[in-house]
């Protein structure tokens, strides 16, 4: 049998926790001297600690550890539980470091205040071009709620295209349209030589452009804030207006989203 001191060391917990255990009744000593109160653990007790110690780190309280442990969970049972879990935590993960990459894209637009890219931007024309798309509708348009829908759209285009032997003939394009209610309709399209009805997605030419004010933004399209705003921001200083949403021209998209480069387009109109 182990000493407290010892059980706490093997467990790599506090011995302050193992009592407070053993005040909860969670992980009671297998033996308690009846004269000197000390506590004795064996090393079967090792399992139980290990169960305690990883449902407590994965959000469970000690209400809920006591029901599982103490429950009739079988070990399959008790494994899928904590899997199920760590995927849920997983996705957290996921959430919280996308939610960072638009605080740190933010900051950028900030620090970016008051300097105008003027090298940066073209004006220019645009020619019509055909495409191959599909379309789906996001919540909104911030990076957040386009890139879930976006990225799935152009994996099954890709896709579809393959299955229908249609090679693209150039690079992709996104563009969007208001839905309503503050949705987004978001075309995930590709520079195709297809007629319609060639498979299944639709084919449409998208028309020119006569003037875009374009820029062209380095990294992943998650942290394109600073760069379309700078944009917008040139706009409005050199007397021009908006006409809708930028269409986003996939230049470069090597695997490493942070290598991505793309052209924003915004069809511009002089103001008056």
């Amino acid at each position: 049998m182990f000493t407290i001191g010892d059980f706490a060391r093997h467990g790599r917990v506090s011995i302050r926790m193992l009592r407070h255990y053993d005040a909860t009744g969670l992980l009671r000593p297998a033996h308690v001297d009846p004269f000197t109160g000390y506590r004795h653990y064996t090393a079967g007790q090792l399992a139980r600690l290990n169960r305690i110690i990883a449902l407590k780190d994965l959000g469970f309280t000690l209400h809920q550890v006591h029901e599982i442990i103490d429950g009739t969970l079988s070990t399959d049972e008790l494994r899928g539980m904590l899997r199920l879990r760590r995927a849920e935590l997983e996705a957290t993960v996921a959430a919280s470091a996308a939610r960072l990459v638009q605080v740190e894209a933010r900051l950028m637009a900030i620090e970016r205040e008051g300097h105008m890219p003027g090298n940066d931007i073209v004006i220019k024309q645009v020619p019509a071009v055909r495409v191959a798309e599909l379309t789906a509708v996001a919540d909104g348009y911030a990076p957040e709620q386009i890139s879930p829908v976006i990225n799935p759209l152009y994996g099954e285009l890709f896709r579809r295209l393959e299955t229908a032997g249609v090679r693209p003939t150039g690079p992709g394009v996104a563009y969007y349209e208001d839905a309503g209610d503050g949705r987004i309709t978001v075309h995930a399209a590709i520079q195709v030589a297809a007629g319609p009805g060639a498979g299944d997605f639709e084919v449409r030419d998208l028309p020119v452009i006569a003037e875009a004010a374009t820029i062209v933004h380095h990294g992943s399209m998650d942290t394109v804030v600073p760069t379309e705003q700078a944009l917008a921001a040139w706009i409005d200083a050199n007397g021009y207006r908006a006409l809708g949403y930028a269409r986003e021209i996939n230049l470069e998209c090597p695997e490493n989203r942070d290598d991505w480069v793309t052209e924003l387009q915004v069809a511009v109109t002089k103001a008056g």
